[in-house]
């Protein structure tokens, strides 16, 4: 005990004589350990904390300071009430030590244990006894961190002092400058307004206190290690002025002088103040200053050359309109949004007559915004503006009049579009005019109009009631018009996106119309319709496209039942030889067929349907075009070109990546033992001429060797908690077609094939066993010369399987690689696959595929790989390349 007695008297006289400062962690260690007590130190203290001189005092207090900081969860609560009556005091002591008793204070405001009442008493002390803006930035800090603590601990007790404790704190910000402190003192200002702290009389003076500093001017100083930035500031400020009521009379006549001034930040900060104040204030707080903002927002849009301003402009009187639409209202209160809207539409409606149509669009946005505060704001400007806007459409007769007029319209239309969710659709009383108008547009010569025609028409179709069976009728013949018709691309793009968005809602007459023209015309060509001469399309190009615009309809459970069999009775015609098909037009169709597949993953229902209406019908196909006597058909099927295999791989990846597990296993049986043992029996029609053998290599089954590209679309892409059936011999066969003689297209699918699988397949000896079997025949190929490529080709998919999911055996095939590129006959070719290992592929070992992807498998890749690499460059530079 007297050791340690001594020990603490050694470190406190060396700390307060100055000659080693780190004795006082030294002395909280020993604190931490229990070598020693608070008290015992408060003790040691003694003659240094009575000593006359003041610096001595301070060094004293700033050791004890030090300890508690570290030490304040150690302190009982009888310690802790000492310690406060022991550091108020010292507050009235030599202006020298007031910092280490703000240090002091700050470590008891953490204590858990501080006893009722003391945080008042603390807080009355240091704004009774302590100038804080005469103190330096960091004790400022601590003040402010001192209030901050209490707040979140002792709230209640707090509010007890009343509005004493707001006018304190006013005391103590008053002035404050450092942009650190202005962070903590603007948090602390907004807890006391949104926790209803007492403001008594002193609303004005705390808005004084914190509004001197808008808007904000500051910029942080080059490589500021704080990082407090100007916006930080700028949107604590912001959260405080817009967090009550009763700021409102100083702060709106505050925000409209910064918006009439010539600074655009300013501008900027002062409009979106106000839309943030919109969501706290009413109509009470905003009738005096309506007609001023009303003004100033007006200018800004029409006068600005800022598009910011501009978009914070309207921002701001949406929110105006949105505020004084949820103002609640007295039998006698006047309705200010009704008054506040007619100066609007008075000011901007005579705008919309003007023959220059200069102020046109700022006057349609300045609506508009106020349009969209709420349902009751849409109708009211909706119901003066659009008569408007209809008359104006029909005196008007250039293109370019009318376009400006129609997309003015469009803009009311969606803001309907979006009200009328909630109440009653409010375009009834003008649905014949408008329709008249949208289809007068899109039968008119300009392309351009029938661009904001198509989108009109779709905004009016989506509503709900607003159009009759007939009308939505004629809406799907315009847009099969132009689909079919039309020679301007972007129009028929926009039609065929209209189509897609419609077919949803009204799937029954896109089934009606559209479907049986689209048909007709794949059937029989753009010669054999009635077509306007002057806008006939090349075969190719109307072909393409029916095929969009069917697979951009099929968003309807109802329409992909008809579209499917039109796409697949495409396909079947190539099998069949009818019509001049080339690959070209098949993998057009296969396109399409992989859009509807992804549409369809959003519906469980339509999915199940394509996934057993789509693949059968294919493999059917390709199986037959595989299994044909070649002495009868020498040529190829176009079904088994290698572009158009490679355009079905990912119409299987799509069906199967989101399908259940149920069929997911069915189908999966059947497709292994179709690959497997050839068994037809659930194909379509499976009246083959040979027998399907696709792994069979010795023999005339190149064709159907061609085929595993789908079985590799189809197994690699099922959850990984589907089984798949027979894996062992699947892999052996696998492998064996990845090492043979077959063409580049089989083997490149066979390899790519295992290596999704092994990506999947669970730890364990089935793995050890066929990975090892594969190493060692990869060692075997690379030594024949005759498949030294497929080997290669195999290494590289299996090496990429490995590496995405952390397999050991991955950094030794890596190393193979690697030792490869020193190879004179394939070392460019290895060099050109390390790409493969590391960049995202397409059709297998991709997160829509359910791979076994770990995170940052790239960056352990470079880590362990790259110096390997720098060092065989090194060993060759002498003379040696890579070739």
């Amino acid at each position: 005990m007297a050791e340690a007695q001594s020990e603490l008297w050694g470190l406190v006289e060396e700390f307060v004589t100055g000659q080693q400062e780190s004795k006082s962690s030294e002395v909280a260690a020993g604190v931490k350990n229990g070598v020693f007590t608070v008290l015992q130190v408060v003790e040691t203290l003694g003659s240094c904390l009575a000593n006359p001189e003041p610096r001595t005092r301070g060094k004293g207090v700033q050791l004890l300071s030090g300890v508690l900081l570290e030490c304040c969860s150690r302190l009982s609560e009888k310690e802790v009430g000492v310690l406060v009556v022991f550091y108020e005091n010292r507050l009235k002591d030599h202006h020298l030590i007031t910092p280490h008793v703000l240090q002091g204070l700050m470590a008891l405001s953490m204590c858990e244990v501080l006893p009722q009442g003391l945080a008042v008493s603390v807080l009355k002390s240091i704004f009774q006894e302590v100038h804080v803006q005469s103190l330096m930035q960091i004790d400022r800090h601590t003040v402010y961190m001192i209030i901050t603590n209490f707040m979140k601990t002792r709230e209640e007790e707090l509010k007890g002092l009343g509005a004493d404790f707001t006018y304190g704190f006013i005391q103590v910000m008053d002035g404050e400058k450092d942009p650190r402190n202005l962070l903590v003192a603007f948090g602390i200002v907004e807890d006391i307004i949104r926790k209803n702290y007492s403001l008594g009389p002193f609303v004005e003076e705390l808005f004084e206190v914190t509004s001197c500093y808008f808007p904000i001017d500051f910029t942080p100083p080059p490589n500021d290690p704080h990082g407090i930035t100007r916006e930080h500031l700028i949107l604590g400020l912001r959260a405080v002025l817009a967090s009550t009521p009763r700021f409102a009379e100083f702060l709106l006549p505050l925000l409209i002088e910064k918006m009439d001034s010539d600074v655009q930040s300013a501008k900027v900060d002062s409009l979106q103040t106000l839309s943030a104040c919109c969501t706290v204030y009413g109509q009470k707080e905003l009738k005096e200053f309506l007609a001023s903002l009303w003004s100033s927002v007006r200018r800004e849009v029409f006068q600005t050359a800022s598009e910011k301003i501009e978009a914070e402009g309207l921002a701001s009187l949406q929110a105006l309109s949105a505020c004084l639409s949820c103002s609640v209202l007295g039998p006698d209160d006047e309705d200010l949004l009704d008054v506040f809207l007619n100066n609007i539409l008075k000011d901007c409606k005579h705008h919309l007559c003007e023959p220059d149509m200069k102020l046109v669009w700022p006057s349609a946005k300045l609506l508009q915004a106020a349009a969209a505060g709420s349902s009751r704001a849409c109708w009211k400007v909706t119901s003066n503006v659009l008569p408007l806007l209809l008359e104006q459409y029909n005196q008007h007769v250039q293109s370019s009049h009318r376009r400006t007029i129609l997309e003015m319209t469009l803009g009311f239309l969606k803001l309907q579009c979006k009200w009328s969710v909630e109440e009653e659709n409010g375009l009834s009383g003008f649905k014949d005019a408008l329709c008249s108008m949208v289809f007068s547009a899109v039968t008119d010569p300009s392309a351009q109009l029938h661009l904001v025609a198509v989108k009109s028409m779709t905004v009016l179709a989506m509503q709900q009631g607003v159009l009759s069976s007939s009308e939505t009728d004629l809406v799907v013949d315009h847009l099969t018009r132009l689909i079919l018709q039309e020679a301007d691309s972007h129009s028929c793009t926009a039609a065929v996106e209209a189509s897609g968005a419609l077919a949803k809602i009204h799937p029954s007459a896109f089934i009606s119309s559209m479907l049986p023209q689209l048909c007709t015309c794949l059937q029989t060509g753009p010669n054999d319709i009635n077509l306007n001469e002057r806008r006939v399309l090349h075969d190719h190009s109307l072909r393409q496209r029916c095929l969009e615009a069917l697979a951009a309809v099929s968003t309807h459970h109802s329409i992909v039942k008809e579209t499917i069999p039109i796409l697949l009775n495409n396909i079947k015609q190539t099998q069949k030889g009818q019509g001049q098909f080339c690959s070209s037009d098949v993998v057009s169709v296969c396109k399409s067929l992989q859009h509807v597949a992804v549409q369809c993953q959003l519906d469980a229902k339509s999915l199940h349907f394509y996934h057993q209406t789509v693949l059968p019908c294919l493999l059917s196909l390709t199986v037959q075009a595989a299994t044909q006597d070649t002495g009868t058909y020498p040529c190829i099927n176009v079904l088994l070109e290698e572009d158009v295999l490679s355009a079905m791989v990912p119409v299987f990846s799509a069906a199967c990546t989101h399908i259940k597990s149920e069929l997911a296993s069915t189908s999966a049986s059947q497709i292994v033992r179709l690959f497997l043992d050839g068994d037809v029996t659930f194909l379509n029609e499976n009246n083959l001429t040979f027998k399907f053998q696709p792994f069979q290599v010795n023999g005339p089954t190149e064709q159907q060797n061609r085929l595993v590209a789908l079985l590799m679309a189809f197994v690699c892409s099922l959850p990984k908690n589907v089984e798949i059936p027979h894996l062992s011999r699947l892999l052996h066969h696998l492998l064996s077609l990845s090492l043979s003689g077959c063409s580049p297209f089989s083997y490149s699918s066979a390899s790519k094939c295992f290596a999704g699988l092994i990506n999947k397949c669970p730890q364990g000896e089935d793995l050890d066993d066929i990975l090892q079997s594969a190493a060692q025949k990869i060692e075997v190929g690379l030594a024949d010369e005759h498949i030294r490529t497929q080997a290669i080709t195999l290494l590289v998919w299996v090496t990429k399987a490995l590496l995405l999911r952390y397999h050991p055996l991955n950094g030794q095939l890596t190393d193979k690689m690697i030792g490869l590129l020193s190879d004179q006959q394939l070392g460019h070719s290895v060099a050109n696959m390390f790409s493969i290992l590391v960049s995202d592929s397409v059709d297998i070992l991709n997160k829509a595929c359910h791979a076994d992807i770990r995170i940052m498998f790239r960056q352990r890749f470079f880590t362990e790989n790259v110096p390997k690499l720098v060092q065989g460059f090194n060993s060759v530079i002498g003379g040696k390349s890579f070739q």
